[in-house]
This record gives C-alpha cells, structure tokens and sequence, in this order.
C-alpha cells in the first residue's frame, strides 16, 4: 500500500475488529432476557448475531435466513475462472449455534414497528426488543429493457448472488466457441462490490488466456470510472495486453456510450446509447437498491435505508437497525467486509442501551482484495469514522490506502495469498 501509516491503521482497525473482545457487559440477571430478531445470515446479520451474543450472552439472538446455507459473494469470481468450487465458499450456520444463537430458516415477510414483531413466510411470529435487518441488495429491473428475473435464471445471468447464476455463467463461458466474446454490463453507482465487474471479467480473462486465448471480453459500463481503475489497467496490460490491439479485454465506460438501455435475450443483442453489440454470453449486473424486505417493513427512503450512523437504527422505525449494502452509509462502499464492521457497532449499540448507556464512538473498517490474475492481487483498505457535523462516515486521513503501481511481482503474488487469508478471516469472525 503507498500513503499508509501502518501502525496507525493497525490501530485503528484493531478497535472495531476485535470490538466484541473489547467490549464488556455485565449480563442482564434480572427480569427477561432482551430479544434481537435479526433478518438476513449474510456479513452484516451473521457478525451481528455472533457479536449481540459476545458481548452479553443473556440477550436471546434469533437469526432468520431464508437458506439453510451461506454462498460468499465475495470470492465468487474465482469460480468463474476455475480457480474454486461452490462448495469451497458455501458455509453452513452451525457456529452461530454454538455460539447460543437460535438459527431459524425461513423467509421473513413483514416486520411490525408497533407490535415489533417480525413475520415469516412459513406462518411464525417473533416478539423482539431490538431487530437487526441486513438484506442485501435488490435489482431495479425497470433500467434495462428486455432483462428481468426470468430472463437471468434461464439465459443471460448476472450471477450478483452466489449459487446457481454463478454455475450458468461458468457453463457458458466453458462453453463458447474459441475467439468467442463475453459482455459484461456494469451497473452505475452505488452498488455492491464496487470493483467487482472488472475483477469478474479479470477472472473470465484468467481462464480464457489458457483454454480460449482468442475470447475477448468487453465491460460496457455507464460510469466514467471505476474502484481500482489504474491497478486494474496495470493488471490487464501485463496479463492480457490492455491497451494494445490484440487486448483480451476492453472498458468502454460512459464517456463513450457505455450505458446499456435494452437486450434482446433472443440474439443476445445488447443496446447501448449508440450501437449495438452481439455477444457469444451476456452478464448483466443490474442498477441495485435495497433488499425487498426492507421495502415490506417501511424501511427505505428511495432506494436505500436512512440510518443513523453512530448506531445505524432506522430514521423511520425505533429499535430497528439496517446494515450493509441496503443501508445509506456513505462514504463507506456496499462491501462484505463493512457490513462485518457496522454489525459489530451496532451490536455494540444495542447492548449499550440494553443496559441504559450512550453508545459510544464508532469506527469502521473496509478491507478489498481483487484478484486480477495469476499471482497477481490488488487490495484496497480505509479506516472510517463519523462526521456529525456532515452526517457522513469519513475515511481517516492517513489510515488506509491502495496497493501501489507498478509493485514488484514478489508484492502482488502476496495480495493473493493475503486475499485469500482475508476471505478466511472474514468467514471465521462471522460464522465460527
């Protein structure tokens, strides 16, 4: 990383990192256990359950999760390249049990502010104290003419949830013909996984360079940037000719009509504010807004969720606290690893009142290892505290920042490993 001070980003990450160790409360012995309902066994509502019941075991935690297991999104990619299974990212919830925490697969429907109960689909209700919503991210399939939910089951996938998509892309890709072409449709800010796109096609490439060198994939975007851009270049220049006339990949971004307006799943024809494009497979990763539920439980503003930021209770609804991609959080991106920080302040928030105290002073952290090829890794990392005075999570000047260019190969082969080391990490402190 260039303009770091380590030390002090060691320090600073260390205080929300560990903050369940750090953090001590006596437990409640009188009267009822408190009850936190928490919807959604991804990043933020698994850290969030583990963390509510490290920090007092008294408190009853509930977890409802629509699916008995959890596929990481995070890592994804590489089971587009071959490089994993998706077995090898598919965890199962049995840790959080360990940890005292009431596992509950079904699908939540409706949560109640006033009664403060939260519904399923499977007929049970649950009374809480403090409910913890960590959705995720919907689609806006109005953006793109032609593309909606059946259309990405059955033939042109955007793969943005882990599991089935994630395995069509690959078949297809594995499928192609030799010179064949992969277009990938980024979707505009904000969104989750903001280098995503460019580390998915980064890993198409990495496959195609050994089983299908003569592929081109093309990533048709409507930002005019995109996270990480000048390593990414770097990366594809020395991997797969970026910028050069036989390059395995192109960026058209939205100074050059990148924005796609329509497809025609028919002739895998895709429609941009210029021209036209056929491709041999498709991805496109729609415009984003939050999770469903939170539209059921009057939770969003537009198309994410206000939160306060020191605790990230709803602005709309008491005692009801949005994490991750579906919270308005900025400056923090939509990533796994800041919904694992902002669980665990908020979960500190909720203890502190269960026992009558403030909350205290939060920092977060985000963390992002991208794998761009072969030996090849690039990682972002920032430390983010509350600006009250602009309402708005700030990075902290001299805590964080990017790897730097041109690193020697000794560097990026260790931002693999590191990357993958990361993902452990992150899998471990949510779910074990």
């Amino acid at each position: 990383m260039t303009d770091i001070n380590r030390r002090k980003f060691i320090q600073v990450a260390g205080s929300a990192a560990t903050l369940g160790a750090t953090i001590g409360f006596p437990s409640l012995a009188l009267g009822a256990a408190r009850r936190v309902v928490v919807v959604g066994g991804g990043v933020g509502g698994a850290t969030a359950a583990k963390y509510l019941r490290k920090l007092d075991s008294n408190i009853a935690v509930t977890l409802i999760e629509a699916k008995p297991n959890y596929t990481s999104c995070f890592m994804s990619n590489e089971v587009l390249s071959g490089d994993r299974t998706l077995d090898s990212i598919t965890f199962g919830y049995d840790g959080l049990k360990r940890h005292g925490v009431d596992v509950v697969i079904d699908r939540v429907v409706a949560i109640d502010p006033v009664q403060k109960t939260v519904q399923t689909a499977g007929g049970q209700s649950f009374i809480y104290d403090a409910c913890v919503v960590s959705p995720g991210v919907g689609f806006k399939w109005e953006a793109i003419e032609g593309y909606n939910a059946k259309v990405a089951e059955e033939s042109i996938p955007h793969a943005w949830y882990a599991g089935a998509q994630t395995q069509l892309l690959r078949r297809q890709i594995q499928a192609m013909p030799e010179g064949g072409h992969v277009f990938i449709v980024a979707p505009p800010n904000p969104f989750k996984c903001p280098p995503g796109p460019y580390e998915r096609a980064s890993q198409i490439a990495m496959y195609c360079k050994h089983h299908k060198p003569k592929a081109k994939i093309t990533i048709l975007d409507p930002k005019f940037a995109f996270s990480k851009k000048g390593l990414y270049y770097e990366g594809w220049a020395k991997l797969y000719g970026y910028g050069t006339r036989n390059s395995m990949i192109q960026w058209v971004g939205g100074h050059d009509g990148g924005k796609v307006e329509g497809v025609d799943p028919s002739t895998l024809t895709l429609q941009t504010e210029f021209e036209e494009f056929q491709g041999d497979v498709i991805n496109i990763i729609p415009p984003q807004k939050a999770g469903a539920i939170a539209y059921a439980a009057d939770l969003a503003d537009g198309d994410w969720c206000p939160v306060d930021k020191r605790t990230f209770e709803s602005s709309r609804h008491k005692d009801i606290y949005v994490l991750g991609d579906a919270s308005s959080a900025a400056k923090m991106p939509k990533s796994a690893y800041a919904a694992n920080s902002q669980a665990k302040v908020a979960a500190a928030a909720i203890t502190a009142r269960f026992h009558g105290l403030e909350p205290g002073d939060p920092t977060f952290v985000n963390t992002c290892y991208s794998i761009v090829g072969e030996e090849f890794g690039i990682s972002v990392a920032a430390v983010y505290s509350l600006d009250e005075k602009k309402n708005m999570i700030m990075p902290v000047k001299g805590a964080g920042g990017l790897s730097p260019l041109d690193a020697s190969p000794e560097i990026r082969s260790r931002e693999v490993s590191y990357a993958h080391s990361w993902f452990k990490n992150v899998i471990n402190d949510m779910l074990e």
